[in-house]
């Protein structure tokens, strides 16, 4: 990678770029319409003499994006483009993430690992549209958000030039950026105070910060915002019903929804029930412990479903085969590989398990736990005929000699080889 003036990295070589010396006249934002990248704009301005185009996603935040063009607007962006990604990020990452059965270091439903790259995405689509020759996000240079975002800008979009400007300015802290705005009239709502950094989704919500970043403090109840306290949730259990065809989600209650309007249900009643509450110490792909305290109550619930359909309809090679590469898959979601070879290739794996992955699980709800209590399939593998306890006349109780013989063997030979040899030692002692 080529840089110019240390502060301007290029995808490619010179010769493919021209002369890597050259400032961007255009650079794609991703943008969000908070402080840091509202700030960004007229930074870039200032600094390169550019235009800058905002790239504004909806997956789903809790955030209000209906004042966002105006604001990135008047805050020195020549274009502001807002999509609605919301379908996208469900259909074509989270669920098939969910069917690959990822789930990062014991707990991370990998909610805002698997929005980085749809929003680099369209990032790099509106880039290459409006002709701009550099690509800039508002990572910090702590986090895995800009490896996501910068690898998903070298998979398709290897010509262009990345601009991170955490990595390169002077503002350090909430009240640099605050007083940056204020003498760029920048029209920012912010105070100097901010508790928690907060990221949010369609499929999840996450804290990190103030309190949250001492391991032996309770998380407080104000660093939740998608779940009630378990302990607060209803005396009385809930069901729910999901149904799936070949892995993926289809209906709740027998009710046909499309991706959005399934997350967001599954949201709201497992939210209910305090369902899908995550205290995480996690390992960051840039080398550092951090404590994050996440909330995916749909996800949960379809997660939970989703292994429990497979514990029916998959044969026990299989399964086990599935289990070791989901945690590959999760590692290349969380590490921002989503735009790989080898995640393309898992998923081509993950989709021929999930052939038989087909039918309905009910679930129970109580007091922030989930339990599977129902589940069923035409194509399951459990035969009620073979595990009964109960006379039959299918399984012969009387081959399970043979077969326990044979199994045994070579534990068999094994341990009279031990024994003869603790009797020679004990010979040779005498």
């Amino acid at each position: 990678m080529q840089s110019w003036d240390g502060s301007l990295t290029s995808n490619a070589s010179p010769s493919a770029t021209g002369s890597s010396e050259a400032p961007p006249k255009k650079v794609a934002l991703a943008y969000s319409g908070g402080l840091d990248t509202s700030c960004i704009i007229p930074w870039l301005r200032e600094r390169y003499g550019c235009e800058v185009v905002a790239v504004a996603a909806d997956v789903g935040q809790p955030d209000d994006l209906s004042g966002v063009e105006a604001k990135a607007l008047a805050s020195g962006a020549s274009r502001c483009h807002v999509l609605d990604l919301r379908a996208e990020f469900v259909a074509e990452y989270a669920f098939p993430t969910l069917r690959a059965g990822a789930v990062y270091e014991r707990k991370y439903l990998l909610g805002t690992s698997m929005a980085r790259p749809v929003i680099a995405k369209h990032q790099v689509e509106i880039a290459l549209l409006e002709g701009c020759d550099a690509l800039a996000h508002g990572c910090t240079g702590k986090g895995n958000d800009q490896v996501r975002f910068e690898l998903t800008y070298q998979a398709l979009a290897p010509d262009l030039a990345v601009i991170a400007p955490w990595r390169l300015w002077d503002i350090r802290s909430r009240e640099d950026a605050i007083a940056y705005a204020e003498a760029h009239d920048v029209p920012v709502e912010a105070t100097k105070a901010k508790i928690y950094s907060v990221d949010g989704n369609l499929w999840h919500l996450s804290h990190e910060g103030g309190l949250i970043e001492d391991p032996w403090e309770e998380a407080p109840a104000d660093a939740y915002g998608l779940t009630v306290a378990p302990e607060a949730a209803p005396d009385a259990p809930a069901y729910v019903t999901i149904a799936f065809e070949q892995g993926f989600p289809v209906a709740v209650d027998g009710r046909p929804l499309g991706p959005v309007a399934m997350v967001e249900e599954l949201n709201a009643v497992g939210g209910a029930h305090g369902v899908g509450r995550v205290d995480l110490l996690e390992n960051r792909l840039v080398g550092m412990k951090s404590r994050g305290v996440y909330e995916t109550p749909g996800g949960t619930l379809l997660a939970a479903a989703h292994s429990e359909l497979e514990h029916l309809t998959l044969d026990k090679a299989t399964m086990r085969q599935k289990d070791q590469l989901a945690q590959t898959y999760a590692d290349l979601v969380y590490n921002g590989q989503w735009f790989s070879p080898l995640r393309e290739a898992l998923d081509a794996f993950v989709a021929k398990t999930q052939e038989p992955v087909t039918g309905e699980v009910r679930l129970k709800l109580y007091k922030g736990q989930v339990q599977a209590v129902g589940r069923r399939s035409p194509y399951g593998l459990y035969r009620e005929d073979l595990a009964t306890f109960g006379a039959d006349d299918v399984y012969r109780q009387a081959d399970a000699d043979g077969f326990i013989r044979l199994y045994g063997l070579g534990q068999k030979v094994a341990a009279q080889r031990d024994r003869r040899m603790r009797e020679q030692e004990m010979g040779v002692g005498r």
